[in-house]
């Protein structure tokens, strides 16, 4: 079978412009780009998560959340006042119970938050801080991609419950691993 290969490079970004899904040329900088970009960062900070030595249940959501992300990424760099939604790109209600069932799950495996959580506690726990925080840059990218232009709501709910999803994760593995969590403390001397 004698197929070419096609180069990494276009060389159509070169003079700083880039196109969206269904062909618009837009400058790098447009907000659906920092949106996407965002998402795609996240992306690959899962995967520096999913490096780490998780129990199945976990791998096996974080596996499924990446392939979400890479849907959510597709419908972010639509422009929808020019072009259909692909199903494929969608998030759906089912998604959003996803993530919720999730976290109740994780959720139901600590005990009650009674202070401030410190990101730390290992490497499993501090990526998946990274990947909280990145979420939490990406949705509000995305809110105010949304002043502009009206997106979808299950996208915007699903990654205000994305980045709670990682918070419990990284409660429940600090917990397996170091058998308490790390919390903040107002007395520490600056010494």
């Amino acid at each position: 079978m004698d197929t070419e290969k096609s180069k990494l490079y276009t060389k159509g970004g070169d003079k700083g412009r880039t196109s969206l899904v269904g062909g618009q040329r837009v400058p790098k900088y447009d907000l659906r780009l920092e949106c996407y970009g965002t998402v795609d960062e996240l992306n690959a900070f899962v995967g520096v998560l999913l490096s780490h030595d998780l129990e199945v249940p976990d791998q096996q959501f974080l596996l499924w959340l990446q392939h979400k992300l890479f849907s959510v990424g597709g419908y972010l760099a639509t422009d929808t006042t020019q072009d259909a939604i692909h199903e494929v790109t969608a998030v759906t209600e089912r998604a959003v119970a996803k993530i919720e069932r999730e976290i109740d799950r994780l959720d139901g495996m600590v005990p009650p938050l009674k202070a401030f959580i410190l990101p730390s506690g290992g490497a499993i726990t501090a990526a998946a801080h990274v990947c909280r925080t990145v979420c939490r840059r990406a949705e509000r990218i995305i809110y105010r991609l949304n002043s502009e232009v009206a997106l979808e709501p299950n996208v915007l709910r699903f990654m205000n419950r994305l980045s709670d999803y990682f918070f419990a994760l990284a409660r429940k593995e600090v917990l397996r691993i170091h058998g308490q969590e790390i919390v903040w403390t107002y007395d520490h001397n600056d010494d």
